[in-house]
């Protein structure tokens, strides 16, 4: 007998509904092109509509994970163990855009961040200060911090001078977006949480160069975060 599917929440997102499904198919050792159960029963099983998990199971026939067959169902097409989670496999069926969306990242918020140590006005340095205690106080009461976190890079972003900066960066944001508030990256925050602070008094010092430095060090332990997921 299959072993049942942990109800979800109806208000609870698509990603928490893909991790109950990883842990479904580890569970009960569905291999590499067999039948996943219809949606009609997952949705009961999960207390989701079935909207919810059509959406869930799009994401996944995106990354190569399950592949639909007009009239027969939807299979599995990607191993998944009992260590996997959701994000582990988008990680795994989606690295390589992954991990272009952060080089393209880095290369862009870089230099922002450069042109707002050199463009920000007082009024700015002011905001950018009030987004990082705002960011800092949630890290401390909760332990994580990612909405805060994109809110404080968003206020350095608006001081760059340059509108589309924000704009490009917000275009590749959603590639992103599911690792940095992952419990996993939340956890790790710790080891960059520090550097936000100097980033923020860099730029408040009008120093370019520390502005870059500090910069790369942010997002080379993002990267190598989400390197050490991909490759577990």
């Amino acid at each position: 007998m299959n072993k049942a599917l942990q109800p979800i929440n109806v208000k609870r997102t698509d990603t928490l509904v893909l991790d109950e499904l990883t842990r479904y198919v580890a569970n009960n050792n569905i291999q590499q092109g067999q039948k996943l159960p219809a949606e009609r029963e997952l949705a009961i099983a999960l207390q989701v509509s079935r909207n919810t998990v059509r959406e869930a199971l799009k994401e996944w026939e995106a990354l190569g994970i399950v592949t639909k067959v007009k009239g027969s169902g939807t299979y599995l097409t990607s191993d998944v163990t009992m260590n996997d989670s959701h994000l582990s496999l988008r990680f795994k069926n989606d690295s390589e855009n992954m991990l272009h969306a952060l080089e393209l990242r880095r290369i862009i918020e870089v230099e922002a961040n450069c042109m707002a140590a050199k463009r920000a006005t007082d009024d700015q340095i002011v905001q950018i200060e009030k987004q990082l205690v705002v960011m800092e106080k949630a890290h401390i009461l909760h332990g994580s911090a990612g909405r805060e976190d994109w809110e404080f890079h968003l206020s350095i972003y608006e001081a760059s001078g340059n509108p589309l900066v924000i704009h490009i960066i917000a275009a590749f944001y959603d590639s992103l977006h599911a690792f940095f508030e992952s419990p996993i990256e939340q956890a790790l925050f710790s080891d960059s949480f520090p550097l936000h602070r100097k980033l923020y008094e860099a730029i408040a010092a009008r120093d370019i160069e520390l502005t870059r430095a500090v910069s790369h060090s942010i997002l080379d332990i993002t990267e190598r975060d989400m390197r050490e997921i991909i490759h577990g």
